[in-house]
């Protein structure tokens, strides 16, 4: 049996942050063969063209747990009908110099909560774009737009019951889209 490594970023910087929450709640959903690695990206400096022959410390680990990973799990919120910008910079600093990439090949899935009715849709609609320009294969079905309700997370920081059934089915769809595509 295969091991898998997950590199889980989190579009938000918030320390309650619901995606955070979200994201620690669904590794719990996987099997044991699978790990999840939340990876920081708030220590990043903002990417700058003139700095890719001279990478920071920060974007030098960003990279290589990227590279160590046999999958990517994204777990964004949406601000502003779109993607944080702690996020889109994180994708831009581990996606250079051109021809670079630590994304490439790597499958992902996206997933997000939100307050508003319609989750994270458009972000999430935004992130698959730029995956698709950077060679990252992504999870087309289920999509999983989520509300932050009553009862959406247990008391533990869990999936609660009535959204664990849907919640199970998306890991193991993404499990599967993993072990398929994984170099």
């Amino acid at each position: 049996m295969s091991h898998y490594q997950i590199a889980v970023i989190v579009g938000s910087l918030r320390k309650d942050s619901f995606n955070r929450t979200l994201a620690t709640a669904l590794a719990k959903l996987a099997p044991s063969e699978f790990t999840f690695k939340q990876v920081g990206i708030g220590d990043l400096p903002l990417y700058n063209q003139d700095d890719d022959g001279n990478p920071s410390a920060s974007v030098k680990r960003l990279k290589n747990e990227i590279a160590a990973a046999q999958g990517l799990l994204f777990v964004t919120p949406e601000y502003n009908r779109s993607i944080p910008g702690v996020l889109k910079n994180a994708l831009d600093q581990a996606s250079r110099p051109y021809g670079q990439s630590a994304w490439a090949g790597k499958p992902a899935g996206v997933i997000g909560i939100s307050v508003g009715t319609i989750g994270t849709a458009l972000a999430q609609q935004h992130l698959r774009n730029i995956l698709a320009y950077l060679d990252v294969p992504t999870l087309g079905q289920p999509e999983a737009f989520l509300q932050v309700k009553e009862g959406f997370f247990d008391a533990s920081g869990n999936i609660g019951p009535e959204s664990k059934p849907f919640l199970q089915g998306w890991m193991d769809r993404y499990v599967s889209w993993v072990q398929q595509h994984a170099g």
